[in-house]
């Protein structure tokens, strides 16, 4: 029997799970050695999940990964942000799931979301010294824009600070 892997919004009933998804993802990129958040911001969180732009999927009526979606990004992509985009932010995947490719799912909706928005990208950032991580979302067809170090703006979420990035660009053009 094949397991439905719908997308939808997040509810502020899954706010203690995707916390805990948060914290259990911090722990486990600490454990490899990769670079970790330095912590999370809950209230950004919660406005995504109050916004309606926090997004997750479930299977077996269980959280298998969460992300965030929202229209502009002028801090990270500054000058860049000239164009109508989706930007896909704090992707976290349950453990229990993980190898799924969870991220094809994810990719599937928000081209078909962007596309019915009649726009024409859909950008991300990632660790600029996880070449890895860089690699598989260029799989998925994302090339490097740049790379960044982000400001010690409090108009970004505290993980989201003085990070080196690389941004990417998938065009749905």
């Amino acid at each position: 029997m094949e397991v439905q892997q719908k997308v939808m919004p997040t509810s502020l009933a899954d706010r203690e799970i995707i916390f805990a998804l948060f914290e259990q993802s911090i722990h486990y990129q600490q454990t490899k050695g990769y670079n970790v958040w330095k912590n999370y911001d809950r209230g950004v969180i919660l406005l995504d999940i109050e916004n309606t732009r926090q997004y997750k999927i479930e299977i077996d009526n269980q959280i298998a990964i969460v992300f965030s979606i929202a229209y502009e990004d002028k801090i990270i992509w500054r000058h860049h942000d000239q164009s109508k985009s989706v930007y896909l932010h704090r992707i976290v995947v349950n453990p229990a799931f993980k190898g799924r490719k969870l991220f094809g799912k994810i990719l599937e909706w928000v081209i078909a979301h962007g596309k019915a928005k009649h726009l024409d990208s859909i950008r991300m950032d990632t660790w600029a010294d996880n070449p890895t991580l860089q690699k598989y979302y260029q799989q998925f067809g994302f090339r490097v824009v740049e790379n960044f170090i982000t400001p010690n703006s409090t108009d970004l979420p505290t993980h989201n600070r003085n990070l080196a990035i690389t941004l990417l660009e998938y065009s749905l053009n």
